[in-house]
């Protein structure tokens, strides 16, 4: 059932994210209104909409910032932590497979902090959750390449745990519980983006595994100065992430891997 459920997650992401779906749907209206066809100006408006609202508007501001918000860090941190959970999605896998260095992307906060966050709490294991999400995987996984990122940064290999075969954030949290047996009392933190933080902490809750939210990779604010500070086609970027979150959340909950429509602390 988890493997339909990738599958097909995969498949539909990749026919409706809203930019792609947005540029068809301009081809196709161009397309019908040069043969004459007056209702391809419908089509074509709806695509060029979006990208027009995007451009003039803090549309990605609007959608991000809810899920950037939901999830702050405790206001006192906590003094004794047990593990550090960093999930995966900052890696390029086939970068580090093509030039044999660890890349990142612009999720790379998560293994910076869940370094800073090593080097901080000396006693407490640092946990690495990703395997691949291809649809057909090979080369290195996304563990793989976490664990070469954090050896050469000089933590010791007896402080790390890799989870290698987890293909989404539900598998994140069943396969990392399954491999941890957190006892009762245990302090586990949760790094990843924070517009990502909600449905994650969803995931781990209903996966009955108990954390503390320790978001990052911001990408907007309150501040009205942050809300055109990217280029464009970051912005749509931005925006098209926070859309894939939000239907990411619904059908999470739809199907019962989260435990509400959108957590809350």
């Amino acid at each position: 059932m988890d493997d339909v459920f990738f599958v097909t997650s995969k498949i539909f992401w990749s026919l409706l994210r809203p930019n792609t779906l947005a540029l068809v749907l301009c081809v196709v209206g161009l397309m019908l209104v040069w043969r004459g066809r007056r209702f391809g100006r419908w089509p074509l408006a709806v695509g060029l909409g979006w990208y027009v609202a995007v451009f003039t508007l803090p549309v990605s501001t609007a959608l991000t910032l809810p899920l950037e918000s939901r999830f702050a860090r405790p206001a006192t941190p906590p003094a004794q932590v047990t593990g550090i959970i960093v999930l995966g999605g900052a890696v390029e896998q086939d970068l580090t497979a093509a030039h044999g260095i660890p890349a990142l992307n612009g999720a790379a906060e998560r293994m910076t902090e869940g370094v800073a966050l090593a080097l901080r709490h000396p006693n407490a294991r640092l946990v690495f959750t990703g395997g691949s999400a291809a649809v057909v995987p090979g080369g290195p996984t996304e563990a793989d390449t976490a664990r070469q990122l954090f050896t050469e940064l000089g933590l010791p290999p007896a402080r790390l745990v890799f989870e290698n075969e987890s293909r989404n954030t539900w598998e994140n949290a069943v396969l990392t519980k399954r491999l941890l047996d957190p006892k009762p009392g245990e302090t586990w933190l949760l790094v990843t983006s924070a517009s990502h933080m909600p449905r994650a902490v969803g995931c781990f809750r209903a996966a009955g595994f108990a954390v503390v939210p320790w978001p990052v990779n911001f990408t907007t604010g309150r501040d009205p100065g942050l809300w055109y500070g990217w280029p464009f086609p970051t912005r749509l970027n931005h925006a098209e992430a926070a859309l894939r979150e939000y239907v990411g959340l619904v059908v999470y909950w739809l199907t019962g891997r989260t435990s509400a429509l959108f957590p809350a602390p």
